[in-house]
């Protein structure tokens, strides 16, 4: 690869570090800080993140849409992301924070879906697709950033310094980028006439994003209160903002990982691996309270939801190779649709069972679900389409 095409890789992964690793999910090691000092309840707390999942929905559904000057409608979405964060650490208003996490989650949506198709379609003019499964680190390594910093920023500069720390790295992380990015020139997307072959909605295509939806649902509840939930049990409280680190560690070389699987079993058999272990994961804690049992279960989810993310969008622009912007939109906005219902089933289940199994339990059914969904919707498509050649076959 030359210095160009390593600073453009290089340039996505610091963006995803910032809209995911920092943006989305270092509320997740932040929140136990907010709600003790603050006095949240376990229920305002979903709704904090529900109300960026909200904004992620519509950022995600809206950059479908964006096909001229994506570059510089990508870099605004990082600055105004990064206001974002900086400005949850000045403020002590509830009903602010609700509007700012929203406003993180649109952005975050925007920089998510055109970061995606900007890098992969920038590989692959190149011949250079086996390298798009690095971009996704940049998930992992925000979240190991986050839960290393968090506690660290938080010990001298309680839950306010934090954000405004995660928000100043963020800043640098966007100079940076637009540093390595100012000679690159980002071809505009082409809107694809609608045909037969174009329509997204057909064949394996539905079922994916329905299991993919199903996914976002399930997964959300672990990302958002797996910390949460181990700060509250005492004898594991020692170990709730390491945990958040392991997942990061388990998420950052995840994509190569298992990007390079499906060049053995086929990206369905990968992804199905992927499920199941998640799910493993997920139950874990319900089962099993000690410390290895929690920090295993946040190896996996680390480990699998990365890895969930990279082989269902690689796959997605596989099917429809010109269509990366919408193919890559359609499946987060299913995705983030899925992470708005999530937190508040979980605010729902954790009041009604007084207990954080009950969320759990519920996070894994789900996923068992997308993995049912996705297996069926194989086998399915599959036959349809043989029964389609073999029509053919005899005319």
């Amino acid at each position: 690869m030359t210095r160009q095409h390593v600073g453009v890789l290089f340039g996505g992964i610091l963006f995803m570090i910032v809209a995911m690793g920092i943006s989305r999910f270092a509320f997740t090691p932040i929140l136990p800080f907010m709600r003790i000092d603050e006095g949240l309840s376990f229920e305002q707390g979903g709704f904090l993140a529900s109300s960026n999942y909200v904004g992620y929905f519509v950022g995600a559904l809206g950059a479908g849409f964006i096909y001229r000057n994506k570059k510089n409608f990508l870099l605004l979405n990082v600055l105004l992301n990064v206001i974002s964060i900086v400005i949850m650490g000045i403020t002590h208003s509830y009903i602010l924070w609700i509007i700012l996490r929203f406003i993180a989650g649109i952005t975050g949506g925007f920089i998510f879906v055109l970061t995606s198709s900007i890098v992969m379609d920038y590989l692959a003019s190149h011949n250079l697709s086996r390298w798009s499964g690095l971009l996704f680190s940049g998930i992992g390594l925000g979240i190991a950033l986050s839960g290393l910093l968090v506690p660290l920023i938080e010990s001298f500069y309680s839950w306010e310094g934090s954000w405004i720390g995660l928000g100043i790295l963020s800043a640098l992380f966007l100079l940076s980028t637009l540093t390595m990015w100012r000679k690159i020139v980002i071809r505009d997307g082409e809107k694809v006439e609608k045909t037969k072959e174009t329509k997204i909605f057909q064949g394996f295509m539905p079922w994916l994003i329905i299991a993919y939806g199903l996914e976002g649902l399930g997964y959300i509840i672990t990302g958002t209160f797996l910390v949460d939930i181990i700060y509250n049990i005492e004898s594991l409280r020692p170990f709730a903002s390491f945990s958040w680190v392991i997942a990061g560690i388990a998420a950052a070389p995840a994509a190569p990982l298992w990007m390079a699987m499906i060049s053995k079993m086929s990206t369905v058999k990968v992804l199905s691996i992927a499920y199941i272990l998640q799910i493993i994961g997920i139950l874990l804690p319900v089962f099993s309270q000690t410390a290895w049992g929690v920090l295993l279960s946040a190896f996996l989810f680390g480990f699998t939801f990365v890895g969930i993310v990279t082989l269902s969008t690689a796959y997605a622009r596989q099917l429809f190779p010109k269509q990366s912007g919408a193919v890559v939109s359609v499946l987060t906005t299913a995705y983030a649709l899925g992470q708005i219902v999530g937190p508040i089933l979980a605010s729902g289940a954790e009041s009604i069972f007084n207990s954080f199994k009950a969320p759990l339990t519920l996070a894994g059914i789900v996923v068992i679900l997308a993995l049912a969904t996705l297996l069926f919707g194989k086998t399915f498509s599959d036959r349809k389409q043989a029964v389609l050649i073999s029509e053919l076959q005899k005319e």
